[in-house]
């Protein structure tokens, strides 16, 4: 349970919890009010009736007062509270002086059941109530009117005083628990969208690897399968072979679905070196095309993140997946160069070729990756770019009309990629947020 949601449960209960203490001070005024008049030199009668008068304010408090007071509303039942309390004071009052000790409950409850202006007044009126009826009373000598007087002054200030800061700690805890329950709903909302966004990073993550594996992996079954079926009279040989790579890319392509769904390493990887992989790349593009593949390595091999090796491996899938569709070429060439800092895969053909700009732009719009239109355009180079993005990499293609394509990529190797040999980690929510906002920026 997060603190927030706590918080916002724990609202409502410590608005009991703090009536519970002004519940305890309310039967303490009570009974020490009540034990002054008990002891007062007022005959019995008057006493009794006082005594009648401040017990009549415990049930009126109890079953209508401290409803009103829980409630944030005002309305007429407030002000029907605050004139019978006022009511039971003044007769307690006027049989007994002594009562007016309750003002010390009575000032708090017209502040906390009324509105700021009329609860002051009422206050105020309160600590009059003993010097009124002193004086209507007569035989009050001067210097006892004089100190009455100057403690119904000091009362009725302590009265606003105190009323003031009520209000003000009511108005707090209220201010408070609307701002949890605000904030309660804000986490829900943001708790919704990551999981929506999350999804949405997942589909995402899916459609790119479906495109770059199966998806380029069924489309090279189609072509050897048409180019069998065109062989199988003629030259059966050569439509036994081309069973043969189908058989192989099928089971490939179960491998490869297997680990991206389960989100390991791409088995091309698992058990041989990047260089391997590309080169297993490489021969496989001669084979189902007839093209002259070459591969080659420069630089001193040596052991990459996990990442690194996948983007790479992927880039040359799709790299690989453009020269097939689209370039027409006779031979292509990939070149995995290593250097201090730095590890980069060249992919060059010797095809038609297009306009690398025109491309971008088309690109940026939605629409085609390379020449002649692909339907998968939404997860080729730019589903490429992403994956550099996702590893501080970078991609650069250089085509023009007639003079073949230079597809290369870049990846630094100063730590933020990720450790060497490291497994590959699923990714996180964060990783997978950024994927998509490169994806959206390119």
């Amino acid at each position: 349970m997060d603190t927030v949601t706590r918080e916002a449960r724990r609202a409502p209960d410590a608005r009991v919890r703090w009536f519970g203490l002004w519940d305890s001070y309310f039967v303490i005024c009570y009974l020490v009010t009540t034990g002054l008049v008990f002891t007062s030199a007022v005959p019995q009668t008057g006493r009794l009736i006082a005594i009648g008068a401040l017990t009549l304010v415990v049930p009126w408090y109890a079953g209508i007062g401290r409803p009103l007071m829980l409630r944030h509303e005002r309305d007429r039942r407030n002000a029907a509270f605050a004139g019978g309390l006022f009511g039971l004071f003044g007769l307690a009052t006027a049989v007994d002086l002594t009562s007016a000790f309750a003002l010390f409950a009575l000032v708090p409850m017209l502040m906390m059941s009324l509105d700021t202006r009329p609860a002051v007044v009422a206050g105020v009126a309160g600590n009059l109530v003993p010097v009124t009826m002193l004086w209507l009373q007569g035989g009050a000598t001067a210097p006892l009117m004089l100190f009455v007087l100057l403690a119904s002054l000091l009362g009725i200030a302590l009265s606003v005083l105190l009323g003031l800061w009520i209000k003000r700690v009511v108005r707090q805890n209220r201010e408070h628990a609307e701002l949890i329950e605000e904030l309660r709903q804000n986490r829900e909302q943001v708790a919704r969208l990551s999981h929506q966004a999350g999804i949405s990073a997942e589909r995402e993550r899916l459609a790119r690897e479906i495109h770059d594996t199966l998806a380029q992996s069924l489309t090279s079954i189609i072509s050897l399968v048409e180019a069998a079926d065109a062989e199988v009279e003629g030259a059966p040989a050569v439509a036994r072979k081309h069973l043969a790579l189908v058989g192989r890319m099928a089971k490939e392509s179960l491998a490869e679905a297997r680990s991206f769904v389960a989100d390991r390493t791409p088995a091309s990887l698992r058990e041989s070196s990047l260089a391997q992989a590309l080169r297993r790349q490489a021969d496989g593009l001669a084979a189902q095309t007839g093209l002259l593949a070459r591969f080659a390595v420069e630089g001193d091999e040596r052991p990459l993140p996990m990442a690194v090796n996948v983007v790479l491996l992927r880039a040359a899938q799709e790299a690989g997946t453009n020269v097939r569709k689209h370039a027409d070429a006779r031979a292509v060439d990939l070149v995995l160069r290593y250097d201090d800092s730095h590890v980069g895969l060249r992919v060059t053909d010797d095809g038609l070729g297009f306009d690398a700009a025109e491309a971008e732009r088309g690109a940026a719009e939605g629409g085609q990756d390379g020449p002649g239109g692909d339907e998968d355009s939404g997860f080729g180079l730019r589903g490429m770019a992403a994956r550099l993005a996702e590893i501080g990499g970078a991609m650069s293609v250089v085509s023009a009309p007639g003079a073949g394509t230079v597809v290369e990529v870049t990846v630094p190797l100063d730590g933020t990629a990720g450790r060497p040999d490291g497994p590959s980690a699923p990714r996180s929510e964060v990783a997978e947020r950024r994927t998509e906002a490169a994806h959206e920026g390119r």
